[in-house]
């Protein structure tokens, strides 16, 4: 669907060239909700906003269902861009146009009859949730509700591809969820590519079957989302899984408990698809002559399954305790015996 190629892209700046992406490659699947993910300046929106021509690579190519948008202008680049469209951080919605209108307007614009256009609207707004608000202005809506126009008029012309530019950055976390479970759906029933940029974690494990890390321009890491939570391997990347498994309280718990616990073992274990279901703790209790203390826990859902840390302490005998962590690897769990936070 999507085969980004050797993509670089330098700009010029009184004080010398800047390069914002470097070297870049990935090849997204027809019907795959796509993440990327990086701080600020990693290049990422740069490399979003040069799938739709908005940008134009200095180096490389970028294929979107066989369209070489890095090369096409003019109106093929106005054409091909119906079939690839985007909704952003801030919605960019015509304030003095209602909900109706706003939807309307890409429609407008493609020269779509008027009955069609009422047609399409109206199935639009049942679509993304918004009955009854179809005369409202932007100035009337939630930021969610602003939000889901934006969705609603970027499906308006069929597309095959949506970007997302921060889409849910603007949101508080109980609106971001619908949102991203609104994708979620679209992408199911319409089986429409997504590729979102987002420097959030929540977002990546929530909707993303796949996600790349940028960093300074580069990818530094791709793959499975659940992969990607079970073994990171850059430092970036474990500390945007981090972000969502192991929060702050909980390093502060664990230095706590090594303070406070000096015998015994404090013991993190990662659990990834089946094994995030299994009743180890109750295992070790029944099995092995130790006191078992739960300190802290979490069990996420991402599309490919789901994904738990689980932090305990286990305090018995040096021989039961390493009896104990045995038992756990043979569990098919991730087991680090923590020395420190």
């Amino acid at each position: 669907m999507i085969k980004i190629s050797n993509v670089k892209k330098v700009f010029a700046s009184k004080s010398g060239t800047i390069q914002a992406v470097s070297e870049v490659n990935l090849d997204i699947q027809d019907g795959e909700i796509f993440g990327v993910i990086g701080y600020s300046g990693a290049g990422k929106s740069t490399l979003i906003r040069m799938l739709n021509g908005l940008e134009v690579p200095t180096e490389g190519s970028i294929d979107v269902n066989g369209q070489l948008v890095s090369q096409i202008k003019g109106s093929r680049l106005r054409k091909a861009r119906q079939r690839i469209s985007m909704i952003f951080q801030h919605f960019n919605l015509l304030w003095s146009r209602t909900v109706r209108e706003n939807i309307s307007f890409p429609l407008e614009i493609a020269g779509v009859s008027k009955v069609e256009r009422k047609r399409r609207v109206e199935e639009l707004i049942e679509l993304v949730g918004l009955e009854g608000r179809g005369d409202a202005y932007p100035s009337q809506l939630s930021g969610g509700q602003k939000q889901r126009v934006g969705i609603a008029r970027a499906l308006a012309n069929n597309p095959e591809v949506l970007l997302c530019d921060e889409a849910t950055s603007a949101l508080d976390p109980q609106t971001t969820d619908s949102i991203l479970e609104l994708l979620v759906d679209i992408n199911k029933r319409l089986g429409l590519t997504i590729v979102l940029i987002t420097h959030e974690m929540h977002v990546i494990r929530k909707i993303c079957h796949r996600v790349a890390v940028m960093e300074d321009g580069r990818v530094v890491e791709i793959g499975n989302v659940l992969d990607i939570f079970k073994s990171p391997q850059q430092t970036i990347t474990k500390r945007f899984v981090g972000e969502v498994s192991e929060p702050e309280e909980t390093k502060e718990t664990i230095e706590h408990l090594l303070e406070t616990y000096p015998n015994g073992k404090v013991i993190k274990l990662t659990f990834v698809g089946e094994s995030a279901g299994q009743p180890v703790v109750t295992s070790l209790i029944r099995n092995f002559e130790l006191d078992v203390n739960i300190l802290q826990g979490k069990i996420s859902q991402t599309q490919n399954g789901a994904y738990g840390t689980l932090f305990i302490h286990v305090n018995g005998s040096e021989e039961e305790e390493y009896k104990a962590v045995e038992f756990l690897i043979e569990q098919s769990v991730q087991v680090e015996v923590m020395t420190h936070a």
